[in-house]
């Protein structure tokens, strides 16, 4: 029997470093091409007034969805890759497809109705669909970068956050022309106010009922489940963006601010509610699986209540950096990230979401903890730091070898059932 001869370690990392990066030229490329549109339309000035103002909303924006995603930090560069998904190939798709529709549009139905169907109809469909094909991208191709709804909202976040920054520089750009031509000001504030202040939120809003979708798709085991979750969360995006686009067209200004009101604001809530019962939810799954991890040598049993908190965690950063500086606090944070990956991958192996290469991600997985609590451990004080003192507490030992005494979950093995041990990496 023929057995295929894996990818060295060094290959797959230089290919997990090169491919954001030439997705980020590719991107950033798109946004240039989007900026030229944009000036072409109010000016070199324009732009710049326009990005400077919307630079204000998209800072807390993206440091809200960064604070979400403190469990389990994704990859920075994926981080980036989304943002500038929204605010580059996102926005310019966006950009030639509505003005495509929106002439089309007119030509069939004249131009009043053709401002409605384009901002309550094409404009939600093609723009919750471009972006919403990056979460879609994510679940095809770097599945492993999901865990569950809380990382389908923050890329969804990301995405949206990108998009509604292009966006601003556009409607804030026009404000800034309009004024200059007919000598008035306040047009800029007031686009500011609406867009920066009132709602920032509205775009990441909307896209995050797709990253619910995805979330939802990634833990499944039914591929119809994954399918139609996506497709769910598509429909409620478009839906929502549909509504906000309506309402700020029809009625006035008093069928918006009711829309707002009574719809909106409650749903934001919601979303809030959910974000926080989903953190919880991640908290009691990295609890529950370090037991376990202590009992097989894989962490030291003092490190439990180091590792069980975000306080926990926070602390023992602090304190390291402190003391040793901030490349031993870098390498506790890869450690504590390691731990909460495993955790993570042995609870979805666990309840069958993960495919016939479960042995495989696992082993990977712990070996690569173990490569983290080296490096660890290695800096000068990691853990005395956050003892507070130089000598071990009472009760720690240095974790022993693989794999003693905690056997792994359900479908562990190579045919998805079974149980094998962890082989040292």
């Amino acid at each position: 029997m023929s057995r295929t001869t894996p990818m060295p370690a060094r290959t797959r990392r230089h290919r997990g470093v090169l491919a954001p990066v030439l997705g980020l030229v590719v991107l950033g490329i798109c946004g240039l091409v989007v900026v030229g549109i944009v000036g072409s339309e109010v000016g070199s000035t324009g732009v710049v007034v326009g990005a400077l103002c919307a630079l204000l909303p998209v800072g807390p924006v993206v440091a809200t969805f960064l604070w979400i995603d403190r469990w389990e930090p994704e990859p920075p560069r994926m981080l980036l890759v989304a943002f500038f998904w929204g605010a580059g190939f996102a926005a310019l798709s966006a950009l030639l497809l509505n003005s495509s529709a929106m002439y089309a549009a007119d030509q069939l139905l004249g131009g009043g109705t053709a401002d409605l169907v384009g901002a309550a109809i094409v404009a939600p469909v093609v723009e919750e669909g471009l972006k919403g094909l990056f979460l879609v991208g994510l679940l095809m191709f770097r599945r492993r970068e999901f865990d569950g709804i809380v990382d389908g909202i923050v890329y969804a976040g990301l995405v949206a956050a990108g998009f509604a920054f292009t966006e601003n520089i556009l409607y804030l750009g026009r404000a800034f022309a309009e004024d200059a031509v007919i000598g008035q000001s306040g047009g800029v504030l007031a686009v500011l106010l609406a867009r920066g202040v009132v709602s920032p939120f509205a775009h990441p809003l909307f896209t995050a009922m797709t990253g619910i979708g995805a979330g939802i798709a990634a833990t499944s085991r039914s591929p119809v489940v994954r399918v139609l979750a996506v497709v769910a969360g598509y429909l409620g995006a478009v839906v929502l963006h549909a509504l906000w686009n309506g309402a700020a067209i029809l009625g006035g200004g008093l069928a918006f601010v009711g829309f707002y009101g009574f719809f909106m604001v409650p749903l934001f809530l919601a979303m809030i509610t959910l974000v926080l019962w989903q953190r919880r939810r991640e908290q009691r799954i990295v609890a529950e699986e370090l037991p376990g991890f202590a009992q097989a040598g894989w962490i030291a049993p003092s490190e439990l209540s180091l590792l069980a908190s975000l306080a926990g965690r926070r602390g023992w950063r602090a304190a390291v950096r402190q003391r040793s500086g901030r490349a031993a606090a870098a390498a506790v944070a890869d450690y504590q990230a390691a731990v909460t990956e495993l955790a993570f991958l042995r609870r979805r192996i666990s309840r069958g979401a993960v495919g016939s290469d479960a042995r495989q991600r696992h082993d990977e997985m712990l070996a690569e903890l173990y490569r983290a609590r080296a490096r660890a451990i290695g800096m000068p004080g990691a853990l005395a730091a956050a003892w507070r003192r130089q000598q071990p507490p009472p009760g720690w030992a240095p974790p022993p070898g693989y794999g003693q005494g905690y056997g792994p979950p359900p479908g562990y093995g190579p045919s998805g059932g079974g149980h094998g041990r962890p082989r040292a990496g």
